[in-house]
């Protein structure tokens, strides 16, 4: 609602790449900060010929940014001691049994206390007897038809990994078909139409890219990777990047399992048929799918039906000291004022007092500050939010973490059966939003479990 001046003090350092050349052991380039990248290639079954080039794409992306990265193939390099040093271990197409035991206890204890894991390619074909591994990985190569193109059908647009590309991308690779669905264990940042390319082999339902928090640490895969133009590719590199990024840490996502949501804008106009516009304001829809706040005080609600007991997820970027918000549990008018006195908003905007800040329930209850600003991504970037409300209970989940806990006591307001709306604030304000999608819960559904 109302603005303030100031600045957005949650600062989100970018993540900064610098590559050794392959060597036993692995020799260190400090960056900036002192932050290190441990990139692993070592094999034992078949060994890809663009490991060089993965290796140099890091290294291009390193020049930019400023890490340490230590690149090598001894195993040896895994310990407790060294495994300290780093806040993500690369998978680089590795194969085969590349660990021993004490190595992998190494291993597992680094992921225990927080570590990041990023698996490029054949790094699902390692490791098949190590049950820790295959939990972390997600799951395990099968098999692949030949190189061919395909497209790819991205699912999470929010994630620093896929937040650069269309709804489709399209793209030549190696596609693995793995020995297992991971889709309710992991979050799906993409999947392959199996109908645009022959010989795979996964009856529809095949996840190509995918992010988790595992046993304390933090893991994405991506299954692109096998061929050497991969590397030099624009937007798979972004891709890679923007996985290395959430797996250190330097870029926040939600990385929950989510199944059974639909969405009730998809990035099309024809998803916007069931919203109407309230007050002067407007949306404008741009060509990838994204709705941007224009215009002035308005809200776009969603007038097909309102919702009581229900889970609601959106994806939502600030261009930089920007007011916007989410409102629930309001009656249908065409009065955006309506929202204000007889809802509860959700706020977007990082520079207001406690209750009129990012994550509060808007002139009620402030978020949790401390867990708001390491939850929060700067501006430009894309955030998600999840808010569930069972009953006249809700809670906002930013990034996958909880941030508001707010109970209705409010007669004169309930959070049952009413409608959602995103809001324009002022013709000053850039807001954007992508994916909105729900889940509806029972009625009786009390679980803190998601």
């Amino acid at each position: 609602m109302k603005r303030s001046t100031g600045r957005l003090a949650t600062a989100v350092t970018g993540t900064a790449l610098l590559l050794g050349s392959l060597s036993a052991p692995a020799s260190a380039h400090p960056g900036d900060d002192g932050a290190r990248i441990l990139v692993f290639s070592r094999t034992a079954g078949f060994r890809h010929d663009s490991i060089p080039e993965g290796v140099e794409a890091v290294r291009d992306l390193a020049a930019q940014r400023g890490f340490a990265v230590d690149a090598t193939e001894d195993a040896g390099a895994f310990t407790p001691a060294d495994l300290r040093r780093y806040r993500a271990v690369v998978f680089l197409s590795t194969t085969g049994d590349v660990l021993d035991a004490r190595q992998q206890k190494a291993f597992e204890g680094y992921i225990r206390q927080g570590g990041g894991y990023v698996g490029i390619h054949a790094a699902a074909d390692t490791e098949y007897d190590w049950a820790f591994y295959g939990g972390l990985v997600g799951a395990r190569f099968r098999s692949h038809p030949a190189i061919q193109p395909a497209r790819v059908t991205v699912e999470d647009r929010a994630h620093p990994a896929t937040s650069h590309l269309s709804p489709v991308w399209n793209r030549t690779d190696e596609w693995y078909d793995y020995r297992t669905d991971p889709r309710e264990k992991v979050h799906v940042l993409a999947s392959l139409d199996e109908s645009s390319y022959t010989g795979a082999t996964m009856n529809g339902d095949h996840p190509i890219a995918w992010c988790q928090t595992y046993r304390g640490g933090r893991a994405f895969y991506t299954g692109g990777g096998h061929t050497e133009e991969s590397y030099a590719d624009p937007a798979f590199r972004a891709h890679l990047l923007g996985g290395i990024r959430y797996a250190t840490g330097d870029a926040r996502a939600d990385c929950r399992p989510e199944n059974g949501y639909r969405p009730l804008f998809d990035g099309t106009a024809a998803s916007l048929g069931a919203w109407r516009q309230a007050g002067p304001g407007t949306f404008a829809l741009d060509d990838d799918g994204t709705l941007t706040s224009a215009g002035g005080m308005g809200l776009l609600w969603y007038a097909a039906s309102g919702f009581s007991s229900y889970s609601l997820k959106l994806d939502w970027r600030v261009a930089g000291d920007d007011n916007s918000g989410v409102f629930v549990g309001f009656p249908a008018s065409d009065d955006p004022w309506s929202a204000v006195d007889k809802g509860y908003e959700i706020q977007i905007d990082a520079t207001d007092v406690p209750e009129k800040t990012t994550g509060s329930v808007y002139g009620f209850q402030s978020a949790d500050l401390a867990r708001r600003d390491r939850a929060l991504n700067p501006p430009g970037e894309w955030n998600t939010y999840e808010i569930r409300v069972e009953g006249e209970h809700l809670r906002v989940f930013l990034n996958g973490v909880e941030i508001t806990d707010f109970t209705n006591t409010d007669p004169a307001r309930s959070l049952t059966g009413g409608h959602i709306g995103i809001q324009n604030h002022g013709p000053d304000d850039q807001v954007s939003f992508r994916n909105i999608r729900i889940r509806e819960l029972p009625a009786t559904h009390t679980s803190r479990d998601h």
